[in-house]
């Protein structure tokens, strides 16, 4: 038993980052309930993050939250916040004011770049971009690669989730959840040998199971964004 009756540990957990792109609370409200009503399972009860970056002028924050709140969503922070009117209107309702990752690691890199050697810095990043996996992933685990590709040699089951900043390649049966490109990188694709997947994501564009092409089931098959929308091919 532990000697103090709290501790903190580092963790990771996948989070959905819903954008907003309209400052006006019922056309969010609305939107969002669309997407819920075609995935409940997924997204039902589901906590989010909303990224404001795109929003301007004045904004009604309370109004806002509450149409988020109204569709059932639960928000775990707010990212992508400049405006300090705005910052402080988000911390008086509650909700923390995330930093992006990608912002954090430039402001630690910055001073580091300085005095280490550069030759160094560049092998570690190298090492970095992809993580293997080469042994079965079991329903109920979770890999995450964080800004890295992920290969997986062996088969991934029902229930299990692979989650990549990167490209993810699966190279045997798949039938758990695949979201690459979970830090917003549009770029990222999905390779895999034999798809049967629960859920499919890139960017936090989706697919169910049941929206999955027939013709595309169970065979090799390459995920891509094309135009903002999730697309799929043969894998030759």
């Amino acid at each position: 038993m532990s000697q103090t009756p709290i501790e903190f540990k580092g963790s990771s957990f996948t989070l959905s980052v819903v954008h907003l792109h309209h400052s006006q609370p019922e056309v969010i409200r609305q939107a969002l309930q669309d997407k819920i009503d075609q995935a409940p399972a997924f997204l039902l009860n589901a906590p989010v993050v909303l990224n404001v970056s795109a929003l301007t002028g004045d904004i009604d924050w309370k109004q806002m939250q509450q149409a988020v709140m109204a569709t059932g969503l639960r928000i775990v922070g707010v990212s992508g916040c400049k405006d300090e009117a705005l910052k402080k209107m988000i911390a008086r309702a509650g909700l923390p004011v995330l930093s992006e990752g990608k912002e954090s690691r430039k402001q630690v890199a910055a001073p580091v770049a300085e005095a280490a050697p550069v030759v160094p810095a560049v092998v570690a990043d190298a090492a970095s971009k992809t993580r293997i996996i080469n042994t079965p992933v079991r329903s109920g685990q979770q890999i995450y690669a964080r800004n890295a590709d992920l290969i997986v040699t062996s088969s991934v089951s029902a229930g299990a989730e692979l989650v990549a900043d990167g490209n993810i390649h699966i190279y045997g049966m798949m039938r758990g959840r695949a979201l690459a490109g979970v830090g917003g990188q549009r770029d990222s694709q999905i390779f895999c040998t034999n798809l049967a997947a629960e859920l499919v994501s890139i960017a936090g564009e989706y697919w169910m199971i049941d929206q999955i092409p027939a013709e595309f089931f169970g065979k090799a098959a390459r995920l891509s964004l094309i135009e903002g929308a999730l697309t799929i091919q043969t894998l030759n």
